[in-house]
């Protein structure tokens, strides 16, 4: 059998879609105007994402917010914030460049997701030929919401977490029930969990943990056969072409990581320093058998903050290698992270989000290649 191979989630917005986002947020144009763009940038998506030759496609999360925020609000600026939120809460992550990037806080219960993924995965199933997947939030970075050292009067914590992990379960059943073929979940706050970053109180708490219990607590309630098809994303950030946990040695997450009984894993690594090492560790801590179904490891073989464009060789080099460590019927290939997990980002390093567009398909067309060729070089 050949070397699975798919995407994370996102893909550079357009320019003009960005500033129709803006647009919308100052009140000079209405939703539907805003809508038509987003539909034209998920059919454009699909449409070049099925021509590199991908198995497998998404529509780029051109709706979404961000990874982190679709669930609560229409935009990154806050317009149409979901009920029972304000839009001063802690940050999610301080990146190396300087920039930051700032989650709501919850005033009040109950606590229930305004859109749902499958809200935009019924929208772009028509426009593909191929099989789709969708991106989710875990529970994990959404329980951040919730004020680090109080409990809200007449909404204590548990009853938070109760309600947003029934949540969590029901974007992931409602998102396979529409038609995707398989669903990751979105874990970056993982490794920022490892960080200790002064500047970010949530990452001194030594989180990580509980993060991987309470991932689990949504996970268990599918069967075996259900988590073949449930995935988990990791990866230290990548926003404005920049990271925020790339200095957590892999060595203080897998471990953990590996506990969540998900069927496969998404992983950064082309952009890692030692590589290898890395494999080697995902080959030990990863589990033939986690409640039930094998853990598959798609590695990294793309970097989306990088305009360079990786060549088949190279990305089938990392294949080969890899398969020294892991098993090949538990080895896949993935890009690093989504290429833009935030709907407002100028792609600094790139010069634009539509010269970064065309470089992200390009990059997943060499992803392709460079998986057959893997996949041939490894007789399989």
């Amino acid at each position: 059998m050949a070397i699975p191979t798919e995407n994370v989630g996102s893909l550079p917005r357009p320019a003009r879609l960005q500033q129709m986002i803006a647009a919308y947020d100052a009140g000079r144009v209405g939703f539907e105007e805003l809508a038509a763009e987003q539909d034209a940038a998920c059919k454009d998506s699909i449409e070049r994402m099925e021509a590199t030759g991908a198995p497998i496609v998404s529509d780029g999360e051109q709706r979404a917010s961000s990874f982190a925020t679709y669930p609560i609000t229409d935009t990154l600026a806050g317009t149409g914030l979901a009920d029972n939120l304000a839009a001063d809460g802690q940050y999610f992550a301080i990146f190396d460049d300087g920039h930051h990037r700032q989650l709501p806080r919850l005033t009040g219960g109950p606590f229930r997701y305004k859109t749902f993924a499958s809200d935009y995965l019924a929208k772009s199933l028509p426009y593909a030929s191929k099989p789709m997947k969708q991106a989710v939030i875990a529970p994990s970075m959404l329980s951040l919401l919730y004020p680090l050292d109080e409990e809200l009067d007449g909404y204590p914590r548990e009853q938070f977490l109760n309600d947003l992990c029934d949540e969590a379960e029901r974007d992931i059943r409602q998102a396979f029930a529409t038609g995707a073929a398989r669903v990751s979940i979105d874990f970056t706050e993982g490794r920022l969990a490892a960080k200790n970053d002064p500047r970010n109180p949530w990452t001194g708490r030594h989180m990580l943990e509980q993060f991987v219990e309470l991932n689990n607590r949504v996970i268990d309630r599918f069967s075996a056969a259900e988590r073949v098809n449930l995935g988990v994303h990791t990866c230290p950030g990548g926003d404005m072409d920049s990271v925020h946990s790339a200095d957590v040695d892999y060595a203080e997450l897998l471990p953990s990581m590996f506990k969540m009984n998900a069927g496969y894993f998404l992983m950064q690594l082309a952009s890692e320093q030692d590589k290898e090492r890395v494999y080697r560790l995902v080959g030990e801590h990863s589990r033939d058998d986690a409640n039930g179904v094998p853990q598959v490891c798609f590695i990294g073989v793309i970097d989306p903050l990088n305009p360079t464009v990786e060549s088949p060789d190279q990305v089938a080099e990392d294949l080969v290698t890899a398969a020294r460590y892991i098993p090949t019927d538990r080895l896949g290939a993935t890009d690093d992270c989504g290429f833009s997990p935030f709907s407002i980002d100028n792609k600094p390093k790139h010069g634009s989000p539509d010269f970064a567009r065309d470089v992200a398909f390009r990059k997943i067309a060499a992803r392709v290649q460079g998986t057959d060729i893997a996949s041939e070089r490894l007789g399989l």
